[in-house]
């Protein structure tokens, strides 16, 4: 298959979907201009800052994307590049779009509250505490395996010379945080003109890139830069948006724009062709073709971690609800970009991806977009193309770190709320659990310590429980759609068919493991993720029982 092709009409099918399906579905729900959002009116210039689409685009989607619409499709290829095109195209257009842009809405109509709120409003009390119970054990996860994951993009040796790419990265990140902190204190305290700021912005971003590529200067481990990282996050999910948030998030979407031109440049300027089959068959080495391709192909179709970003920061940032479509449902489109461009990465170097030669999926896909680059005639620019895409996957896989630990803070404060209470007004124990500083502190050292163990232990966790979250975003968003008397039909077969696959995938886990632990090959991670099967699958049926019965008992009042 001819990579141009597969991403011409990738590209051009995702760009229909948002026309007509997005514009139609905003038209059904009634999205309205003029009215005031919650930036506006509960703004207190730290967490409810109104800001421009542009550059909330850029916080949203360099928060959703982090490393999962790279990860998934390159470990999905095993099926084939066929289930893995289509998958991401009917997923995005279908489920993932639908499914941000309601929960980014929805949030926006319940005060930028998350959808812990929204299903306490249209389901009850007792369903919007094991919401939250099962959204903060997610996001935990969420801290735990990207902590991991970043702390290992930067990890390196004077005593390893091949160690020197991670040295980079770690070096280039940090005076990023330093730009990103300039910038915000430029466009949001000296009102300098965004388009300006974003020259400069960008000027500053290829500064710091040549300077931290010839002069690393961080050579530290990964139990240092875990700490490091725990410090990082603790500060940034509790101070104001505006300072680091906000800005670093805008300026990272830069990098991510780049590398993905430089992989369409790559695509159009090698005209490869995609060495893998484009069926192998309904098994594989991560499991049968269901749930296995809709569970590992996440953030490229349909994730439930969106759903707590859109209606944990991004909602209480939006200016407009006009800017809700292109933020919610566009964000999620241009991701599903992201997952072609990377279904070609693996595809280019499928012979030594199968064979077990490259196995890290960022490598994959840096090693893919730098030697198309190269097969154009490129050579010179082949390492450094490679280091771009690694610094570039990892500033992502840290914005969504901390925008993690952010919505896992608000988490931990709504569980012990009433709807009436803020932090603000309760007393007594409340009013210490309640203190952003206090959750945040928890947060960040359950999530850390639990990354100490490595993300490969986590991961299996974290994908069954993001995709149930989405399942259940979507059944709120149902619920509370069926109470104002709006059309939410179109919610119904994503969210049936997204509980069918991660139901049965955590069968499917807690059946293996329990034959792992019987037969004495299973070890404590085993055991957590078997315990952990256990819980979802509890916290799922009766928070679906309670979700059908209350749109049950709204279509009885209707018929009535």
């Amino acid at each position: 298959m001819n990579a141009i092709i597969l991403l011409v009409i990738g590209i051009a099918v995702l760009v229909i979907g948002y026309i007509t399906y997005g514009a139609w579905l905003a038209k059904q729900w009634g999205v309205d201009p003029s009215r005031e959002t919650p930036s506006h009116t509960l703004e207190d210039g730290v967490d409810y800052v109104p800001s421009k689409a542009p550059v909330l685009f850029g916080h949203h989607f360099s928060s959703i994307a982090g490393a999962g619409p790279i990860n998934g499709p390159i470990q999905a290829a095993v099926f084939g590049w066929v289930p893995v095109f289509l998958w991401i195209l009917i997923g995005g257009i279908f489920f993932g779009a639908v499914h941000d842009f309601g929960a980014l809405f929805a949030s926006i109509r319940h005060k930028g509250h998350s959808i812990g709120e929204v299903i306490q409003q249209n389901i009850g009390d007792r369903a919007k505490k094991l919401f939250i119970i099962f959204s903060y054990l997610t996001l935990i996860l969420v801290v735990a395996a990207f902590t991991s994951i970043v702390a290992g993009t930067f990890v390196a040796s004077k005593a390893d010379p091949t160690s020197v790419a991670n040295a980079r990265t770690a070096t280039i990140s940090i005076w990023f945080i330093v730009l990103a902190i300039i910038f915000g204190s430029c466009v949001y305290r000296k009102n300098a003109p965004l388009g300006i700021s974003s020259v400069i912005g960008v000027l500053g971003i290829i500064a710091i890139i040549a300077l931290g590529y010839k002069y690393p200067i961080f050579y530290l481990s990964q139990e240092a830069w875990m700490v490091i990282l725990g410090v990082y996050i603790l500060v940034a999910s509790v101070t104001p948006v505006w300072i680091l948030l906000q800005p670093r998030d805008y300026l990272s979407s830069f990098l991510l724009y780049a590398m993905m031109i430089a992989a369409i440049i790559g695509v159009f300027g090698s005209h490869p062709t995609l060495d893998m089959p484009a069926f192998t068959g309904f098994e594989s080495s991560i499991g049968y073709l269901f749930p296995a391709l809709f569970i590992t192909i996440a953030c490229g179709a349909i994730s439930g971690f969106h759903s707590l970003v859109g209606s944990g920061t991004t909602a209480k940032q939006i200016s407009s609800e006009k800017d809700a479509r292109p933020i919610g449902y566009g964000g999620m489109l241009v991701e599903c970009a992201l997952a072609i461009i990377a279904l070609i990465a693996v595809g280019y170097v499928w012979s030594e991806y199968s064979g077990g030669q490259i196995t890290n999926p960022t490598q994959v896909f840096a090693t893919g977009i730098s030697r198309m680059l190269a097969a154009m005639g490129l050579e010179q620019v082949e390492g450094f193309a490679y280091s771009l895409v690694i610094l570039s996957v990892s500033t992502f896989a840290l914005t969504s770190l901390d925008t993690a630990t952010r919505l896992a803070r608000f988490m931990f404060q709504e569980f012990w709320l009433k709807s009436d209470e803020t932090p603000e007004s309760v007393t007594g124990y409340k009013k210490v659990l309640c203190n952003p500083y206090v959750s945040t502190l928890i947060t960040v050292v359950l999530g850390v310590g639990l990354g100490l163990g490595g993300y490969s232990k986590i991961w299996a966790l974290f994908g069954a429980a993001n995709q149930l979250l989405a399942a259940l975003a979507l059944l709120a968003v149902a619920a509370w759609l069926g109470n104002c008397g709006k059309n939410n039909k179109m919610l119904y077969f994503p969210m049936i068919f997204m509980l069918l696959a991660t139901l049965t995938s955590l069968v499917l886990t807690f059946i293996s493991k329990v034959k792992a632990i019987a037969g004495g090959a299973g070890d404590m991670a085993a055991w957590l993720q078997a315990i952990f099967s256990i819980i979802l699958f509890a916290l799922a049926l009766v928070l679906v029982v309670e979700g059908v019965q209350a749109l049950a008992k709204k279509k009885k009042v209707e018929n009535n």
